[in-house]
């Protein structure tokens, strides 16, 4: 079946009301839910074969993630899909107001191949949540991953409900040229602006996921030794191919020196004198990406790490000194295991340097001084955030996730899914009984009326 023939058999069937009703939905999610705790093991190998993620880390960045939002989803579904009753304005007595949230329809959702099965379903989730018929296009760079969600989606869903669309760039081209009802898409900033093009040409609304240089700052007040294990685990997770990865090291440079001896501790302890050679540390997604990342070794002191191996797509947590803002690898976001320092004497550098550039996806800042947290907060723009650790402020379904500026636009997790893929619609419903003559005209003296009306 082609795209243009699932899209005609998914607008008939939410089009028919299948969709709309609570139980349908409910019905929906625990049928995913399910699925996926059948097909665990399989998931787990996928994600092994696309980027040799261990099944610790697999199982904590992707599936678990995903069966959190699924159980959160089918325990608050009820409440978010209620009518809400608001005020009325007295200007328009007699009358009630209130507000129903109803699904866009058609949803495309496309996803990145750095995390493939959580970046996939935690949208899909929030889709069917909505009410939603969804078309999921996952990365042809994580084809294993993109199989296994085929077969799951597969068994859980007939197409005119839910359909998975695998393939490259032809396969992206030919959903562009359709016309969607909502689009999510997660990526890089350069194919998330030809999204929105594509959206544009027929008003579709659009979440986009991006990323960025997300800079990671660390205080002259600060705990180094627990600074030093965070940001090694959060910048080293997934081999850094990780949106909110800490991109670059802000760090002042009195405690500099005593940071990196902390973060060659803690690349040692967590992945050894080989890191190549470590089974449980994930690979380059390819050739073409590791290339891009060796070429930013050229540049630069390599304090920490520099060791490759191309026959196994791996490269060792590296630490980068001597570099400035004019180096090629601040020039765009690194994505890979490269961490490079920029030092500084006055949190007010930080504040203009990172304010000089694009919004972060995310900023990490490690300080025990409340006067420094609440200056970088209140005087930078980003995503979100950590104060004293990494990543793990989007592991959370009670607040949402998403970028601002060129790190994105929209959001989701939790509620903020179900508010993402539906529209809240708004209806006052007047009363027959009165109808005040006050606003018909002919107008006369009644503006004295009017402004008594609006408390002016």
């Amino acid at each position: 079946m082609n795209i243009k023939e699932i899209l005609c058999k998914q607008r008939n069937y939410f089009n028919s009301g299948q969709t709309l009703g609570l139980d349908f939905r409910l019905d929906a999610l625990k049928i995913l839910k399910a699925a996926i705790v059948k097909y665990e093991k399989e998931i787990l190998a996928a994600l092994k074969s696309d980027l040799n993620k261990s099944a610790f880390e697999a199982y904590a960045t992707e599936i678990g993630t995903v069966l959190e939002e699924l159980n959160y989803a089918l325990k608050n579904l009820p409440r978010w899909m209620r009518i809400k009753r608001v005020g009325t304005p007295v200007l328009h007595f007699k009358s009630t107001s209130y507000r129903v949230s109803e699904p866009y329809g058609i949803s495309l959702i496309m996803s990145p191949w750095n995390y493939p099965f959580q970046l996939t379903i935690a949208p899909l989730i929030g889709s069917i949540a909505g009410g939603n018929c969804s078309v999921v296009k996952p990365s042809a760079y994580s084809p294993a991953t993109s199989a296994i969600i085929a077969q799951i989606l597969g068994e859980c869903f007939e197409q005119h409900f839910s359909a998975v669309i695998e393939g490259g760039r032809e396969a992206n081209q030919a959903l562009f040229d359709e016309r969607f009802d909502y689009i999510f898409f997660t990526g890089s900033v350069s194919v998330g602006k030809t999204v929105m093009a594509a959206a544009s040409k027929n008003l579709t609304p659009v979440t986009l996921e991006l990323g960025g240089k997300s800079p990671c700052i660390v205080d002259k007040n600060v705990n180094l030794d627990l600074a030093a294990r965070r940001i090694v685990w959060g910048k080293f997770l997934n081999a850094g191919q990780t949106c909110v990865a800490p991109d670059y090291l802000l760090v002042h440079r009195d405690v500099k020196r005593e940071l990196i001896n902390g973060m060659q501790k803690y690349i040692l302890k967590f992945y050894g004198r080989n890191p190549c050679e470590n089974e449980e540390f994930p690979r380059i997604i390819n050739l073409k990406h590791f290339n891009r990342l060796r070429g930013y070794l050229n540049h630069g002191v390599v304090l920490i790490g520099g060791d490759c191996n191309e026959n196994r797509l791996r490269i060792a947590p590296t630490i980068v000194d001597n570099i400035d803002w004019e180096n090629p690898i601040m020039q765009e976001e690194i994505f890979g295991p490269i961490l490079p320092l920029l030092e500084f004497s006055d949190i007010s550098e930080v504040i203009q340097a990172v304010n000089s550039r694009s919004k972060p996806l995310a900023l990490y800042l490690f300080t025990t001084s409340k006067e420094v947290e609440s200056r970088i907060t209140q005087s930078i723009s980003f995503g979100g955030g950590c104060i004293n650790d990494t990543i793990v402020h989007l592991a959370t379904s009670k607040m949402p996730f998403g970028g601002v500026g060129e790190s994105g636009m929209g959001s989701y997790h939790g509620k903020w899914s179900f508010d993402t893929f539906t529209h809240t619609k708004s209806i006052l419903k007047k009363s027959n009984m009165i109808d005040i003559k006050l606003r018909y005209p002919p107008y006369g003296n009644k503006l004295k009326i009017l402004k008594k009306l609006f408390g002016l």
